[in-house]
């Protein structure tokens, strides 16, 4: 019942960040406004779009105009990158309930009314889609890739509960998100930047299947893979300052005795 009475008052915010995403601009918002309109949810688009000059400016006019679908577009020229995007995104936003997804089409918005569902509630101080739990999985990754994601998974597991904090499809409240502490929008791992500078305690998770994109070239690259370990070291810090002074004592003091062993 508190569901239904909420679509009607609480407002959803897609944040979308895009860079030459264009052919893939027209089906996922026509997917999206199907979605929400079945599920009589409130919401707008917010696109932002790090200056591709590829059209989508173009598209979603067309698509607000003639469609009338509540899409618009925030043109970065100063800025790249998809984590300070999405925070750009949250600052341009005109509901108090975020969702952020991937415009590639791997992340299906039939999911955005679970994956919103208990930000609106106020059941979860942030909600992530994931591949998993019950109900989750990837379609058409090849082995390597699932090997880099495992290893990336695990890396992260002692700052979070959440069985896939890669994930780049997830809701937060926008006074969640204002409480975030020294946030630090580097790489494309936002979603688990956001949990610990945010100090979100309850996590929750809903199954999507992770497909393969359908248009565009993945825009995963080495550099983003040594700014994840940068990221990593920045939120261990956050999390477990007193774990690295005390790792930091130990050689300190190690390094004292050795050169006094050898002197």
């Amino acid at each position: 019942f508190f569901y239904f009475l909420f679509n009607k008052m609480v407002g959803i915010s897609l944040v979308i960040p895009t860079f030459r995403e264009a052919p893939n601009i027209r089906p996922l918002c026509t997917r999206i406004n199907e979605v929400m309109k079945q599920e009589g949810l409130t919401y707008e688009i917010v696109i932002v779009d790090d200056n591709s000059n590829d059209g989508t400016t173009d598209i979603a006019e067309e698509l607000r105009e003639k469609d009338n679908i509540p899409v618009r577009v925030l043109v970065r020229t100063t800025e790249r990158g998809l984590s300070s995007a999405v925070v750009h995104g949250f600052k341009n936003a005109k509901h108090d309930v975020f969702v952020v997804m991937d415009a590639d089409l791997q992340h299906d918005p039939k999911y955005i009314p679970s994956i919103a569902k208990p930000i609106m509630e106020q059941t979860a101080d942030f909600v992530m889609g994931s591949r998993n739990v019950g109900g989750g999985k990837v379609e058409d990754w090849p082995i390597h890739r699932r090997i880099i994601s495992w290893g990336a998974t695990n890396m992260a597991k002692p700052l979070t509960s959440s069985g896939d904090p890669m994930s780049g499809f997830f809701s937060i409240h926008k006074k969640t998100f204002e409480r975030a502490k020294g946030l630090n929008p580097m790489g494309y791992k936002i979603g688990l930047e956001l949990i610990v500078r945010c100090n979100c305690k309850k996590v929750d998770e809903v199954g999507i299947v992770f497909r393969d994109r359908e248009h565009g070239e993945s825009k995963l690259t080495m550099k983003q893979n040594l700014l994840y370990v940068r990221q990593l070291m920045g939120l261990y810090w956050a999390k477990y300052p007193l774990v690295f002074v005390a790792l930091f004592l130990f050689f300190i003091v190690t390094f004292y005795f050795f050169i006094k062993a050898i002197f």
